[in-house]
């Protein structure tokens, strides 16, 4: 095997696992074992852990960049846009646990302000564009400030995996999410905004817990 492809393996090897059991509680040992590669091969690719999740971390919100700029490029609106965020967020919390921020915040500090830096650039910079883009097409109230919106969604996001706030044994991750998204989304909308995400989550056979 290349060594491109041996490096590749071993990131989405290593994401699988993160996202199943958060970072703290998986060890080099339990990557290799994982892969079916030695810890030597891991060395030759990444310094140590704390490297390993980092390029874990990058390649997964590069990943996640592409997938929403895909999302933006393919709605017909905002509210379409922010429905097929809804369907991917559906989607893909399934599969991360709780714990995963937490871990990069405590334990992995270069993740964690790779994290902050996506959330504050990149995540912000596109909610700002589709609050602008909505209240143009007449889905979102006028009266609503984008940039102060779009700092409070991307906090949310973030407040949904405290575990102080929603223990895991009492809430699931994606309910919580997609709760608080419902909820947001609500308080941005006009009726006709209303009407249309309703009918976009209809298609999605996501009924809406948000009335």
């Amino acid at each position: 095997m290349e060594e491109k492809d041996t490096k590749e393996k071993i990131l989405k090897g290593t994401e699988d696992l993160f996202m199943r059991f958060g970072v703290r509680s998986i060890s080099m040992d339990d990557i290799a074992r994982h892969l079916g590669v030695s810890k030597k091969t891991l060395y030759q690719h990444f310094a140590d852990k704390d490297d390993l999740v980092f390029w874990v971390s990058n390649n997964h919100l590069q990943c996640d960049q592409r997938e929403f700029e895909e999302m933006q490029t393919s709605s017909e609106n905002a509210v379409e846009e922010l429905a097929k965020i809804s369907l991917h967020m559906k989607r893909h919390m399934e599969e991360i646990n709780p714990a995963l921020l937490f871990d990069l915040q405590k334990f992995h500090l270069k993740a964690w302000n790779l994290w902050l830096k996506f959330k504050n650039d990149v995540i912000r910079e596109s909610v700002v564009r589709n609050l602008r883009q909505g209240i143009k097409e007449g889905y979102f109230r006028e009266d609503m400030n984008p940039e102060i919106m779009a700092v409070v969604r991307i906090e949310l996001i973030q407040f949904a995996f405290d575990q102080a706030v929603f223990p895991r044994e009492k809430f699931k991750l994606t309910e919580v999410q997609l709760q608080i998204f419902d909820h947001f989304v609500f308080g941005l909308v006009t009726e006709k905004g209303r009407k249309l995400y309703l009918q976009y989550k209809s298609v999605n056979h996501q009924p809406s817990t948000v009335l």
